[in-house]
């Protein structure tokens, strides 16, 4: 490479921040086990930012539960390959992953838990988001 050009390695497994650069940030998101439907704990909201994905690799299911202060009904939306899905500003969302998964994240670089609450899901909200991931 270069002096002109960075180059960054995807992370193997989880989320990794890649480049930062003024007010925005690319990230990539891949397996890990929290993003099984059995395991996921919490729906996350950011209030600062839109966040994009895009599917570069496997399946990715995004979950959203409305706009309110309290998550409301879970819709699921399948991720297709090389399109992007941008989350707007205030709608709790989740996601699960295959393990083959890779998932490209733009969003505000200043994204974090002082501006993202998250919302410990409920073992109903699980059993939704099971029934959608395993439906046929």
């Amino acid at each position: 490479m270069n002096e002109h050009i960075e180059k960054v390695a995807f992370p193997d497994s989880c989320y990794k921040p890649i480049i930062d650069f003024e007010s925005w940030r690319v990230a990539v998101l891949r397996f890990c086990n929290d993003l099984i439907p059995e395991k996921i704990e919490n729906m996350q909201k950011h209030l600062e930012t839109d966040e994009v994905f895009v599917l570069i690799s496997g399946s990715c299911n995004l979950y959203s539960a409305g706009t309110g202060d309290l998550p409301g009904e879970i819709i699921k939306v399948p991720m297709e390959m090389h399109k992007g899905y941008n989350v707007k500003k205030g709608v709790w969302h989740t996601h699960t992953l295959s393990e083959d998964a890779a998932v490209l994240i733009v969003e505000n670089q200043d994204t974090s838990d002082d501006n993202s609450p998250i919302f410990p899901i409920t073992e109903e909200m699980r059993e939704v988001i099971k029934a959608l991931e395993y439906e046929e």
